[in-house]
């Protein structure tokens, strides 16, 4: 068995029973499957927790995993001590994590919780955007008024601080719209932002879900992802080809990837894309598939 990465579901905090985003596309409200949390607050249940946790960290390890991406069905952010006690037991691996990874919409995310991640060993922030502007982002991902992101002042304090900084794009019509007009233009945005990387993800959805309309409706169309993927191509210079078959390019210093399976259902025989530790302390090989259980 060979393991890519190891998605981290970090669980809402106790007494918070909501994502600070809404976003209209949100893939954990396309299912409801429950893995209840095995931790329940005792003394003996929270050593019992930390140590199934450390078994699933050290399982990876194994398996030649040496990344980590620490995401959730919620805002990361949103539970800062879980974050904390995945730190404490990676340090205390034989072999700890040193690649470690955090997605997200950056929704009350701020300097200081850069700096706690820093501590905490995040070496990348991964960071979901549905657009490149901050109000078009910010309506489409549902986010609070208190709470919405301002790309560039977000980005201008992650990279203050080091972190590697990759663009996770979240490929709806309105990121492709100035594309569609001027190619310059959408990548001229980008380059004023800088990041290190920059991920186009084609958007999931399961038949049947208010969400999975939206996306029905508003997604990028596999031909202008085509168009966008023959640009980067023919502009760019391949400098890697990923395990999956994905292309990667560099083009003005930024490395360029087109994500057509983000969920992971092109799976190799023996080889995992990643695998997803479950608030339950279980590793499972698919986001929707609670049978796709592995250890």
């Amino acid at each position: 068995m060979k393991i890519q990465s190891l998605s981290i579901c970090v669980p809402l905090p106790e007494g918070v029973n909501r994502c600070t985003n809404a976003c209209r596309f949100c893939v954990s409200k396309m299912h409801r499957e429950e893995y209840p949390s095995l931790h329940s607050g005792t003394p003996f249940q929270d050593e019992k927790y930390k140590d199934e946790f450390r078994k699933r960290l050290e399982f990876s390890r194994d398996n030649g995993c040496n990344t980590v991406m620490i995401t959730g069905e919620n805002e990361p952010q949103q539970n800062m001590p879980f974050i904390d006690m995945f730190s404490q037991i990676n340090k205390k691996l034989p072999s700890s994590f040193k690649w470690i990874e955090m997605q997200t919409t950056g929704a009350g995310l701020d300097r200081n919780h850069l700096l706690f991640l820093q501590d905490y060993g995040v070496v990348t922030i991964s960071l979901s955007l549905s657009n490149l502007y901050s109000e078009q982002n910010a309506e489409i991902n549902c986010t609070p008024k208190h709470l919405k992101v301002n790309i560039e002042d977000l980005i201008s304090e992650i990279r203050s601080l080091n972190f590697n900084l990759r663009l996770s794009l979240n490929m709806n019509q309105t990121i492709l719209k100035d594309f569609q007009e001027d190619h310059q233009i959408m990548f001229e945005r980008i380059n004023f932002l800088q990041p290190d990387q920059v991920t186009f993800r084609k958007l999931y959805a399961r038949p049947g879900t208010q969400q999975a309309k939206w996306v029905e409706k508003e997604a990028t169309k596999e031909s202008e992802l085509k168009r966008l993927e023959d640009f980067i191509k023919g502009s760019g210079r391949l400098i890697n080809i990923l395990e999956y078959g994905q292309l990667q390019y560099s083009l003005d210093g930024i490395s360029y990837v087109v994500d057509n399976d983000c969920m992971a259902k092109d799976q190799k025989s023996g080889v995992y894309k990643y695998l997803i530790l479950r608030p339950n302390m279980k590793l499972y090989s698919q986001w929707d598939i609670p049978s796709s259980l592995v250890f």
